[in-house]
């Protein structure tokens, strides 16, 4: 079967840079269903996209379809027919499904079948249904019409290119006809552009100042600021999303160097830094230590003659968003940052729990809590606590909603506030997302945690409870969030206390019954997720969950433990018999007795166990009490032994009671040995 190129291209107004690249892979696995729908085989697709444009190049495609056949299997035929012979309406609804009459149905086997054979069609006839079809169906939440036309697209269509080998696909698509011109730049090459082959697509666009394909634009963009970043003495800042979204806004990119006045950097750099990338698309220049250079790089969308003129508009345009962010950074600053609490006194936080100032004074007292109880500085934390929220009254993050934190750190550093406590204004809003950077300073991490806790007991304790779709509150971030932050700096707090004294502190604002309980079996079963994204075992997990640690380090070193453990050869047979023994002692109704009298032994094994247990206690109960969990757990290892040869030789359901009831003690202690660490049962 021969085979030939295929191209098509789609041009349009220009399009939403941010969904540029999700259109461009859309369009393609769109034609790609399409042809595998149709049978039809292929070699490499690729997928090109620029602002005006969407298309995609698909190499040596069949140029028809291969004959198919259809063979369909209907009702047995005594269920096809009645006692009379005459069709039931299973055999007329078969012959309707078959579009066929009954006549044409083959009844010679046991059940009614239909077989046709259907010849292939040519590619050509087939590619304008596909091609529209996944237009139709690309990811597009708003789509608008032109003109007075009824047809919709994400932007109106300016034409439309379809070739299969060196010939014109007949058809129309979205009002436009299909044909072999594209259009070049508007600037440089505004004539239409001819493409004489499938194969020429890219090099015919270039040569009118158009390179179609979007990761060569984004590699070049990437490159030359890189260069021109190193000839300023400096290193850009490119956001992987900021450097797509410049990438989706030219079709020629030319990179330029730009500057402000270096008064401007007396304002946080952060704030210069969010308006020149969110607003004006900039990547920023940073010197050697991390300080931002009165620089920034545009990418251009021509190759100017007088490339000094664009860059004199970029730095007149830039200009007043900077000396905004100095006006607002000024105005701040005539104030002390503490005073900004009596505006928050008058902003609800939450309609039940008060307003953003009440969650600061419950954020500072709770942050003094844990502060005492993980060796931090009781006196920062309520300090930092008191000031969290002092910056969200500001002018700077009334303008820049992002310099929450940031703008805090700064204002508390003017005010003369200790280092940890400016630092922690920003660090109590970390981890920002999944795998982001946690606090540095352990008044910031302290505070990042009170800040999650108390939102977590406040929310719970109103009702509002996250659902499987909706998170208002972000309650499953802030519960991974205080796990991070205990768990990898380090912290061992006991969390049953902290929210026991932070639903305390609500008083009859929430439902306080059950509600700690509740919480705490929230951020717990966020671990599940923590550990299951790392490769843990969920059985690991149950077993540390079954014996409820109060600490997120304990809980964590004890998992760690546990996951060391499965790797013993002596594993899987004492977490068998920690499961027996739990299933006997989970039916034992007698009380069982306090002590274990070897009096009652009549069996040597029970003389073993008995002494390998003592052994074992005296030297796992100190380990187990330093946290030394992994080698508590080797020691036990060396209980398989005794385990073993007991269970062999040893009924345990005596018809003595008093031996039965000893032999019951005797596991007990063997289980509460294990308990001490994890429910080794889990893992059977």
């Amino acid at each position: 079967m021969s085979a030939l190129d295929f191209l098509v291209e789609l041009g349009t107004e220009e399009l939403p840079p941010k969904a540029l690249g999700k259109l461009s892979d859309a369009f393609r696995s769109g034609i790609e269903k399409g042809l595998k729908e149709a049978g039809l085989a292929h070699g490499r697709v690729q997928a090109f996209a620029a602002p005006r444009r969407l298309a995609v190049l698909i190499e040596q495609l069949d140029t028809e379809q291969p004959d198919r056949s259809i063979n369909l299997d209907g009702p047995p035929l005594q269920a096809a027919f009645d006692a009379e012979g005459e069709p039931t309406q299973a055999a007329l609804g078969f012959a309707r499904k078959c579009g066929v009459d009954l006549a044409e149905i083959d009844r010679s086997g046991p059940k009614l079948r239909y077989s046709r054979s259907i010849p292939g069609q040519l590619t050509a006839t087939l590619l304008p249904t596909i091609v529209e079809t996944s237009l139709n169906d690309l990811p597009i939440p708003k789509r608008m019409r032109w003109a007075a036309r009824k047809e919709e697209f994400v932007r109106p269509t300016q034409w439309l290119v379809m070739l299969f080998g060196d010939q014109v696909v007949d058809c129309t698509i979205l009002t436009q006809r299909a044909g072999r011109e594209s259009r070049g730049h508007r600037f440089h090459s505004p004539s239409p552009v001819r493409i004489s082959k499938p194969t020429s697509y890219l090099e015919d666009l270039r040569s009118a100042h158009v390179i179609a394909d979007f990761a060569e634009r984004r590699e070049l963009i990437a490159k030359r600021v890189e260069h021109l970043a190193g000839e300023q003495n400096g290193s850009a800042i490119v956001p992987p999303a900021l450097l797509d979204e410049v990438t989706a806004l030219v079709e020629w990119p030319v990179p330029l160097v730009c500057s402000f006045e270096e008064r401007f950097l007396e304002v946080p750099q952060e704030a210069l830094i969010t308006t020149m990338q969110d607003n004006q698309k900039y990547f920023c220049l940073l010197d050697g230590n991390g300080k931002l250079l009165p620089r920034f790089i545009t990418v251009a969308n021509i190759e100017s003659t007088d490339a000094a003129q664009i860059v004199a508009g970029n730095e007149k345009v830039v200009r007043p968003r900077l000396t905004d962010a100095e006006f607002f950074f000024k105005q701040d600053k005539k104030q002390k940052l503490e005073t900004f609490n009596e505006r928050l006194k008058n902003v609800i936080f939450q309609a039940q729990l008060g307003t953003v100032y009440d969650k600061a004074v419950r954020v500072s007292r709770l942050a003094s809590f844990i502060a005492e109880r993980t060796a931090g500085n009781a006196q920062w934390a309520a300090r930092a606590g008191l000031l969290s929220k002092c910056d969200l009254a500001t002018e700077m993050v009334g303008e820049f909603p992002e310099m929450q934190g940031v703008a805090g750190y700064y204002y508390a550093l003017n005010d003369g506030e200790p280092e940890d406590v400016a630092s922690a204004l920003d660090e109590q809003y970390m981890p920002r997302g999944a795998g982001a950077e946690l606090p540095k300073t352990g008044t910031g991490a302290i505070l990042a945690v009170a800040d999650k806790l108390d939102t977590l007991v406040g929310i719970f304790g109103i009702g509002m409870l996250p659902t499987g779709s909706k998170d208002p509150y972000a309650l499953r971030r802030a519960a991974l969030g205080i796990l991070r932050i205990l768990i990898e700096k380090q912290l061992d707090l006991n969390l049953v206390e902290a929210v026991r004294f932070s639903v305390g502190q609500f008083g009859n604002q929430v439902k306080a019954q059950g509600l700690a309980d509740q919480v705490l079996e929230f951020i717990f079963d966020r671990l599940r997720a923590r550990y299951e994204d790392e490769g843990v075992e969920v059985a690991s997990y149950l077993a540390v969950r079954a014996v409820q640690p109060g600490s997120a380090l304990d809980f964590d070193q004890r998992v760690q433990a546990v996951q060391a453990f499965r790797r013993l050869p002596e594993a899987d047979a004492l977490a068998a018999a920690n499961k027996r023994v739990s299933n006997l002692l989970s039916k034992f109704e007698a009380k069982l007795p306090e002590t274990v009298e070897p009096r009652y032994f009549d069996n040597a094994t029970e003389f073993s166990l008995y002494s390998a247990l003592q052994q074992a206690e005296q030297a796992v109960q100190p380990l187990a009490a330093a946290r030394q969990y992994r080698e508590a757990l080797e020691r036990l290892a060396h209980l398989r032994g005794p385990v073993d040869a007991f269970f062999e030789a040893v009924l345990v359901n005596a018809e003595d009671a008093s031996v039965r009831a000893n032999r019951y003690a005797l596991l007990a202690r063997l289980r509460g040995l294990f308990l001490g660490v994890a429910d080794i049962s889990a893992l059977g």
